[in-house]
This record gives C-alpha cells, sequence and structure tokens, in this order.
C-alpha cells in the first residue's frame, strides 16, 4: 500500500531526527487490526516501525492522548508497550509512529509472567480516580474528570457519558434508566475500597502483543487511574484470559473477596461503549445484569 505523501515525507523527517541520521521509507504494508485507524508497517533504510494515521478531524488529539497513554505505562516499568517515536498533523491527516515490536511465540509460563506484570503495574497509585486529560476508547471519548470515590467516579466518568449517548442513539428506554438509577443507589455497598490502581483501560485480548522475548506488550490503551477489579473484569468480557493469568496476579496482589461477583457490574461500561459502537445486540447483558440488582 502507498502513504499519503505528506505523511511519508513527515514521518521521514520525524525518523532522521529521531536517529539523527538521513531515513527513507522503502515498503509499507498493511497491518491487521486496525478497525478504526489505517495501520501501517514501514521498512526503512534503518529498519522497521509502525505507523497509525487518519483523518485529522475524525478523532481530534486521539493519536496526542494513546501517545501520553503508552509513554505513562512505559514510564512504570512494569509492563511492555512500544516506544513512542512520534506523532503529528501533516495536512489533513494526523498520525502516531511506534517502535516495530516482533512478534514471538508465547511460552510456558508467559500467562503467569503476564499476571505478575499486571499487578505490578497496578501498584502504581494517584492519591484520585482518573487522569488529567480525557482520551478515548476505541472512537469514543472516554472523560477523565477526577473523583475521590471510585463509585462517584464510575458512574460520572463512565457509566453516564455511555447512558447519555445511548439514549441520543435511542438505544434506551426509561425502563432501563430507571432501573440504571436504582443500581447506582446499591454501588457504594458492592465496590470494595481500593486506592486508585494505573490502569491499561482496554484490556483484552485483542489489545496485548507477545514480543520475541515471550513477554507482554500492551498496545492501544485507555489509561486512566481506577479500580483495578475494573481492569480484570474486562479481561474476562470477551472469554477471559488463562487461569494461570489470575493465578499469579491473586498471589503477588490479592484481589478482595467476591470480586467474581463483581464482574459483571464493572463490565457495563464496555457493555454499553460497545453498543454505542456496534448496536443494540450488547444491551441484553447489560438488561440481565441490572435484572439481578432487582
Amino acid at each position: 500500500m502507498s502513504l499519503p505523501q505528506v505523511i511519508s515525507s513527515a514521518v521521514e523527517q520525524s525518523l532522521s531526527k529521531y536517529l539523527n541520521t538521513l531515513v527513507t521509507i522503502k515498503e509499507t504494508h498493511p497491518v491487521s487490526g486496525g478497525c478504526i485507524n489505517h495501520t501501517v508497517g514501514l521498512t526503512t533504510n534503518q529498519g522497521k516501525f509502525f505507523l497509525k494515521y487518519n483523518d485529522a478531524k475524525l478523532y481530534p488529539e486521539m493519536f496526542s492522548k494513546e501517545a501520553k497513554g503508552l509513554s505513562l505505562l512505559r514510564s512504570e516499568d512494569t509492563i511492555n508497550t512500544p516506544e513512542v517515536i512520534d506523532n503529528q498533523v501533516s495536512g489533513n491527516y494526523s498520525w502516531l509512529l511506534l517502535e516495530h515490536i516482533e512478534s514471538g511465540p508465547r511460552k510456558l509460563n508467559f500467562w503467569e509472567d503476564f499476571g505478575f506484570r499486571l499487578s505490578e503495574l497496578h501498584k502504581i497509585t494517584h492519591d484520585s480516580f482518573g487522569l488529567d486529560h480525557d482520551n478515548y476508547i476505541g472512537s469514543l471519548v472516554q472523560h477523565n474528570d477526577h473523583h475521590n470515590n471510585w463509585t462517584d467516579f464510575f458512574i460520572q466518568q463512565r457509566l453516564m457519558p455511555q447512558i447519555e449517548l445511548a439514549n441520543k442513539n435511542g438505544l434506551l428506554n426509561s425502563e432501563i434508566n430507571n432501573q440504571f438509577e436504582h443500581l447506582f443507589k446499591r454501588l457504594p455497598n458492592i465496590f470494595p475500597e481500593e486506592s486508585p490502581a494505573l490502569l491499561h483501560g482496554d484490556l483484552w485480548s485483542g489489545n496485548f502483543m507477545v514480543n520475541n522475548q515471550d513477554e507482554v506488550c500492551l498496545i492501544d490503551p485507555a489509561v486512566y487511574f481506577g479500580h483495578r477489579e475494573m481492569e480484570l473484569a474486562f479481561t474476562k468480557l470477551f472469554g477471559g484470559f488463562e487461569n494461570h493469568f489470575y493465578e499469579a496476579y491473586n498471589e503477588n496482589k490479592p484481589l478482595e473477596p467476591g470480586f467474581i461477583d463483581r464482574v459483571d457490574i464493572y463490565n457495563l461500561y464496555p457493555l454499553l461503549v460497545h453498543a454505542n459502537l456496534f448496536g443494540k445486540s450488547y444491551l441484553r447483558p447489560v438488561r440481565e445484569t441490572i435484572n439481578l440488582y432487582f
């Protein structure tokens, strides 16, 4: 595939500055997994790199915020993420340039190592839930205003924006809106108290890779400081990870009793996100979860 010339020129200039030598792009090829953005592998005279790009007007600042999230995760040195090389707006396009991650096979202790590394990431804390900027989950804006209380954050920054969007999209009715209001009153007695933890924020099987050293590498984050159970619940939404992952996590940073009973509550958020992105089929498990609390 060919890159728009304005991107190609800008990326070559950026890489030349980054590597302090003249860089030219020799070959480009599409990379699978880019359902929102164009994803491209670059082969240059100085090695391989990974590029995302899109119309700059579609998702304002998406790539700059993804770059911040990746850099924040990487700075804690607990779990791998691709190094951010640059992100810019060139002409009508915005783009994000990352190091190339060479894929490798999963070895026997991969899931144990992944669980341990994630538990170490979740030891990174903050004095409140949220982040100093909003970002994206998928193609939707994710709000991160700070709250001192997880329940307030979960309601105001996670559920309510998606409920409002779902109502705007004609997906909900007065009955389910009333059920949400009743559920909100019960949440303070459901969530265990925990300090805010640094989360990837969108952790499912499509958002991690295995590098050629058999180590996990997280991609496509929706970073914020939240309740760590939220992250682990998300991993169970589309089939879950191997049991060794959860065992290793729990051994290093034990969960409060009853976590498995809270999973569906946490996953109301990603299910609402998916309903707003992909349609009504994701509302059935939302209704089933809410009905459990009446």
